[in-house]
């Protein structure tokens, strides 16, 4: 039986020795790589790097390229959690159960080290890919990928439709179009990027693409109804935030067992995506099922 909780073990592993590599611990690191370290190293999943070394695993195999771009692809997500939490956007004071960075620190070295985090990102992809063999056209598409899903036309289209729909109820495909920008376009890249860089062939990245999209609407829907039934103390952050702020969401609009429903039919879409694909892909149909059973 697959053990998923030890795969992410040693998905977590790698990647943050990968990410210890780059910010070694020590107290004369200036004010800003000391606040980019804190968000970088505050005990995340690990989520979407998992998700991308498990799809280069499907197709292929994990290598060290591989490995820079899981690396990457958590600045971005963690650049995108700092700015998320600041006082113009959600105003959050907790993180994975520690202060949020412009609580550490203060609101403009957060806003500084979000940036950071972002831009050292792609340098980490073009100079992993001037050393790499693999062809200069995977490696333009993966930064192109990531670049689309974290710009205008992805993750920040998301994040302003979600700020436009405050105190305003949405219909569920309006819903569907901000979760799948806001969570779902970076959860697609990460999981493009590793079929890409592991030698997916194009109908083999096609079906992963299918996969994360389902996969990436399915974690919001969760974070969704998380923020109405978790645990606050297991989740490292408040809960009923979502309600005060009068966002819409999934529970509010279908209720919490329909919310369910919905995710797990998400789902088992994701899964049928994966028809196609041997024992390699495990990693991958496990993820799928883990996303909705998460408790944080």
């Amino acid at each position: 039986m697959f053990d998923l909780q030890a795969y992410l073990e040693r998905c977590r592993e790698w990647v943050n020795g990968d990410i210890e590599r780059r910010f070694p611990e020590g107290e004369t690191a200036p004010r800003l790589y000391a606040a980019m370290a804190y968000s970088l190293k505050a005990g995340g999943k690990r989520v979407r790097p998992a998700l991308c070394l498990a799809a280069a695993e499907a197709v292929g195999t994990v290598d060290d390229d591989v490995l820079a771009a899981a690396t990457a692809l958590e600045m971005v997500h963690t650049y995108s959690l700092i700015h998320d939490d600041l006082p113009a956007m959600d105003d959050d004071a907790l993180r994975r159960g520690r202060p949020t960075c412009h609580m550490a620190f203060d609101e403009a070295t957060a806003i500084l080290a979000g940036d950071a985090l972002l831009t050292l990102a792609f340098n980490i992809l073009a100079e992993t890919a001037l050393a790499s063999d693999k062809p200069p056209a995977v490696w333009m598409q993966v930064i192109q990928g990531l670049a689309f899903a974290a710009g205008p036309q992805g993750m920040i289209e998301g994040q302003m439709l979600d700020i436009a729909s405050e105190n305003k109820t949405l219909s569920k495909q309006e819903l569907k179009r901000t979760h799948a920008l806001k969570t779902g376009a970076m959860i697609v890249a990460a999981v493009e990027t590793g079929a890409l860089l592991g030698g997916g062939n194009p109908t083999q990245v096609g079906h992963l693409r299918a996969y994360a999209g389902h996969i990436g609407l399915a974690f919001q829907v969760t974070d969704d109804i998380l923020n109405v039934s978790g645990d606050p103390e297991l989740m490292g952050k408040a809960t009923g935030t979502d309600q005060e702020r009068n966002k819409s969401t999934y529970p509010a609009l279908m209720g919490l067992a329909q919310s369910r429903i919905f995710a797990a039919d998400l789902v088992a879409k994701a899964l049928q995506a994966l028809d196609n694909f041997d024992n390699r892909s495990q990693p991958l149909r496990a993820l799928a099922t883990y996303i909705i059973e998460r408790r944080r």
